[in-house]
């Protein structure tokens, strides 16, 4: 069984919700039988409600018991591992992969190309094995994967604790008024469509960072940095902001779209990660060029 720890940080927030925003590789289904199950202690006495509120201060102890792992087939899909060792693996993952099975998507996955190229992957998400953060199927780039369970849970309090540095680059719709600021709105499910995320007043708060890299015509290469970590948060708060990443088809990129046909994603990259490994100390960093088809508009940009 493997415990991790944390300290709440707001007051009066549902303790499911909490650790929803803290475990960004965990569906809210598995965090609520993990607290139904008796897994989460509240300063040492057995919390087992979902929906109970925690204070500022307050202990948490998540203790997760081993699960029998799913079968999941390898499939010879291919990966770019941009660095490997015995605890973990940094890959630049292609557009267009799904990172791990789902309704829709059985196989075919990134999981499905790690458990082929991978000996082992931690499994305290069985349907998950090895993600430690999310990407959408359509942004390329860099993902931290966690081979051992031990691994896995320090590189999720990392990432809770602001200690994981992810920067993203993006083409954007237009031009910021600014060269650099931060986005700060809270987001939840779109009331209207429960598909998409949106900027709520009762979503969860969110904040990115950004910068203006260069302006073109009608469009900028913008540099995002994660201050947060929502479910699709970029996306949503550069078309919050007005200027949508170009090409996203479910946030308004479609827009100024007509001069770059080829286009069938969002135009948005997981640029740089840096992050002190969790056994070894050793300071990290890496660095992957934007994907084939983005470079591909950038160069017909002015």
């Amino acid at each position: 069984m493997d415990k991790i720890t944390f300290i709440s940080d707001a007051p009066a927030q549902r303790v499911d919700r909490f650790l929803s925003d803290r475990l960004e590789w965990a569906t809210r289904s598995t965090i609520k039988r993990w607290i139904l199950g008796g897994c989460l202690k509240l300063n040492g006495t057995v919390l087992s409600k979902p929906g109970r509120k925690i204070e500022t201060g307050g202990l948490l102890e998540l203790h997760v018991p081993k699960r029998e792992p799913l079968e999941m087939k390898g499939e010879d899909i291919p990966i770019d591992i941009v660095y490997e060792d015995e605890w973990l693996a940094v890959i630049n993952k292609q557009p267009g992969l799904v990172v791990h099975p789902g309704a829709g998507n059985p196989d075919g996955t990134l999981v499905n190309a790690m458990i082929y190229h991978f000996d082992r992957l931690s499994d305290i998400e069985a349907a998950r094995p090895g993600i430690v953060h999310r990407l959408d199927k359509d942004t390329s780039g860099l993902m931290i994967i966690a081979k051992d369970d031990s691994v896995h849970w320090k590189l999720s309090a990392m990432i809770a604790e602001k200690a994981v540095k992810r920067i993203y680059w993006g083409i954007t719709v237009g031009n910021f008024n600014s060269d650099s600021g931060i986005i700060t709105a809270p987001i939840g499910r779109d009331r209207k469509d429960r598909r998409k995320m949106a900027v709520v007043n009762e979503g969860r708060p969110a904040a990115t960072e950004y910068r203006v890299l260069t302006r073109y015509s009608g469009f900028s290469l913008t540099e995002f940095s994660l201050m947060t970590g929502r479910t699709h948060q970029i996306r949503v708060h550069a078309a919050f902001t007005g200027h949508p990443i170009l090409g996203d088809p479910v946030y308004g990129g479609r827009t100024g779209l007509k001069p770059f046909r080829s286009i069938s994603r969002q135009m948005l990259h997981s640029k740089r990660l840096s992050f002190s490994h969790p056994v070894t100390g050793e300071e990290l960093s890496f660095e992957v060029a934007v994907w084939p088809d983005m470079r591909d508009v950038l160069e017909t940009m002015d």
